[in-house]
């Protein structure tokens, strides 16, 4: 057992938002004015920066009212960041934690943010100055490690599944090639949920790519194009992050090979632009369009309404990213931790049910997890056994219904 200290909490939001973050802001914010242990509850506008800035808000004063409806707001309602922080920048952040006497560190975010909480736990405790830090997971990745599943996954999921359920009617009544660009840099969790709508296989989407498998253009076009002969239409589902054999991203080769000037494209970070301009989308059209002549093919790009559209939100995800918001601060005042990740686990049975528990921050930081090889199936799809994992995240995807007179 650790010392139960006395002061107050910060929490911040770090990284892309989702649709229920807030549902974990609110579920903190619930549990931390109920803490004996917690004497303030201060709100940290854009993370990290606004942790050293001292740019702080009393969250303890907002109403039930106020607390409920923002729990059903999506993105995140305290302002993100994306910040990695230094040695300098945690003596910084702890000049404003010892003015407003913070001991408890909280921070939403995926695996980066955890990351950020274990450089906050190591320095401060480094300079001797004591805290709790803690990080309370998110990501419509789905790519934490030792956690079942991410807050905010179930809701994308959602939205991608029934995205696609609407895109297989429309292309069903005007036939042609549709492919859907979906978020996924390093994993195809979300990708993946594309399948959670179909009822058999002549729904869309027809075909899935993954990035974790190595794709090939030549066997893509071959693959739709059989599709496209058997079907008479074809819906494909692509994760931006689609690459060759060495780890090449997809775009940027392409890119290249045709002298385009979509090769020098990279975001804030110096990675190579996957999905925000649509030019994936429309490169891996063209190679469709060059392969099978004058047929009908369209692309979109899914980009930031994956994570932000509000009526699509999980009720299954809403208690649980409330949940985790709360067993964090529990889990920090008990005495039993000096700093963790609260993560899930699935229970077995017929009936889903999930628990929590708390993991050491290192276990979770910095790295992703990949699709298990179980869920995969061959180069352009996934299993079964995927399926069963996440459609109780999502509470269910009702299936589409057909024309008695009219069956494909």
């Amino acid at each position: 057992m650790s010392e139960i200290l006395k002061g107050a909490a910060v929490i911040g939001q770090s990284g892309g938002p989702t649709v229920v973050i807030n549902q974990s802001l609110v579920g903190f914010i619930e549990a931390a004015v109920e803490a004996d242990a917690i004497t303030k509850v201060y709100g940290a506008r854009h993370g990290i920066a606004g942790m050293m800035k001292g740019d702080l808000v009393d969250l303890g004063a907002e109403d039930k009212v106020t607390l409920d409806a923002i729990a059903n707001v999506p993105a995140a309602a305290l302002g993100s960041v994306r910040m990695k922080p230094v040695a300098e920048d945690i003596a910084v952040a702890i000049e404003t934690f010892k003015k407003f006497d913070i001991r408890y560190f909280f921070y939403i975010g995926g695996n980066d943010t955890a990351e950020t909480a274990n450089i906050m736990e190591q320095q401060t405790r480094a300079m001797g100055y004591e805290m709790r830090c803690f990080h309370i997971p998110k990501t419509i990745d789905n790519d934490l490690k030792v956690t079942d599943h991410c807050p905010g996954y179930g809701s994308a999921a959602r939205f991608v599944a029934h995205a696609f359920q609407g895109d297989d009617r429309d292309n069903r009544s005007l036939p042609g090639v549709k492919i859907n660009v979906v978020m996924g840099r390093h994993a195809g969790w979300l990708t993946a949920a594309s399948a959670l709508g179909r009822r058999n296989e002549t729904d869309g989407p027809h075909l899935i790519y993954l990035p974790e498998r190595v794709f090939d253009p030549k066997a893509f076009v071959q693959q739709v194009e059989e599709v496209y002969n058997r079907l008479g239409r074809c819906i494909v589902a692509v994760s931006e992050g689609i690459h060759n054999e060495a780890g090449d991203p997809f775009l940027q080769v392409y890119a290249e090979m045709a002298g385009s000037a979509m090769a020098g494209m990279k975001d804030s970070h110096g990675n190579v632009q996957l999905s925000g301009t649509g030019a994936l989308g429309d490169s891996l059209a063209n190679l469709v369009k060059e392969h099978m002549g004058g047929i009908r093919v369209r692309a979109d790009t899914f980009g930031y309404l994956q994570r932000s559209f509000p009526a699509d939100a999980s009720p299954i995800d809403r208690i649980e990213a409330r949940e985790v918001g709360r067993r964090a601060v529990e889990a920090a005042t008990s005495g039993e931790f000096t700093s963790g990740s609260v993560a899930l686990k699935r229970e077995e049975g017929s009936d889903y049910r999930c628990t929590t528990f708390i993991t050491p921050l290192d276990t979770v930081a910095k790295y992703t997890k990949d699709m298990p090889e179980d869920f995969l199936g061959k180069s352009e799809g996934i299993t079964q056994a995927f399926l069963d994992y996440a459609l109780p995240l999502t509470g269910g995807i009702e299936p589409m219904t057909d024309l008695a007179m009219i069956q494909e």
